[in-house]
Parts: C-alpha cells; structure tokens; sequence
C-alpha cells in the first residue's frame, strides 16, 4: 500500500503541541482504513479562519470544529487528495465540555474529516450513525477508546 503524503501546518501556535501525536494517528489511521487517498493536507486553525472559511464554503456564520475539502479524485471517482481543517480552540472548548483533553478532541476531529474522504457522510441518520460507529472502532484500535459508544474504561486523558 502506498504511503500517506501526509502535510500538518499550525498556524494556530495553541495547536503546534500536537503535531507529532496527529502525524503519527492519522497514519495509523489511514493504514487501517487503507483509502485510495495518497496526499492529505491538516491545518490547524484558530476561530477567526475557521469562521472565514465555514462561511465562505458553507455560507454559515461563526466557526466550527472541522471542515474537510476534497482536492483531487481518480477516474473511479474516488478521493486521492484532500484537506482538513481543525479548529484548536474549539477543541479546546469541547475538552472541557467533555471532561476530556484536547489532545482527543483533535485527533477525533482529524478523523473525522478523514472519514469524509474516504467517502463516510454523517447529512442522514444512518451515515451519522455508521461514521461515529467507525470512528469509535478506530480511536479504540488506536487505544483511546470510543466517544460515541458506551465505554465504562474511555480513558479521559492520556493520547499520545
């Protein structure tokens, strides 16, 4: 299987910290999912870009956790490249919701977009419901456990 060409920028300076850890994830990611997406650009933001970019591409105001953009596809259609936005101070904000870390709220949010190019959609009841399902299965292979599933053992804290 080819590898992942895998770019992370952090503009946002609060999201530099996690760098390594999302490199080394989303590849672990990728390899078990093993998509036809060969070239994957993360950036990490801050609220003022990702509200600029949710309302020039979704035309809705303030931002969000996540926006995912599709930048190439094959002749089967499928998605070879493409990119992923994450907003760190919404994760931030979600953590302390959570009682969780920041650490696990990014690397849901870079899976999560990671889903959506490998062709999940969570717009209907039953894609929500198979998308969170999927993303539970990986963040428990990856040893952080499910978010969206029951789990009395989900550790709180702790990715690396």
């Amino acid at each position: 299987m080819p590898t992942l060409l895998l770019e992370i920028a952090a503009p946002a300076r609060n999201g530099r910290p996690f760098v390594p850890m999302l490199r080394r994830r989303v590849r672990q990611a990728h390899q078990m999912l093993r998509p036809p997406l060969r070239e994957l650009s993360l950036v990490l933001v801050g609220d003022r870009t990702m509200a600029r970019l949710h309302r020039q591409f979704l035309h809705i105001p303030g931002p969000t956790d996540v926006l995912t953009f599709e930048l190439d596809k094959n002749s089967a259609g499928d998605i070879t490249a493409g990119e992923i936005a994450i907003c760190v101070p919404e994760a931030f904000r979600q953590a302390k919701l959570r009682g969780s870390d920041a650490a696990g709220e990014l690397l849901l949010y870079g899976l999560h977009g990671l889903l959506h190019l490998c062709g999940f959609d969570d717009r209907t009841d039953r894609g929500f419901r198979a998308m969170h399902r999927r993303e539970d299965q990986i963040l428990t292979a990856l040893g952080v456990g499910p978010v969206f599933g029951p789990s009395p053992t989900r550790r709180r804290t702790g990715v690396e």
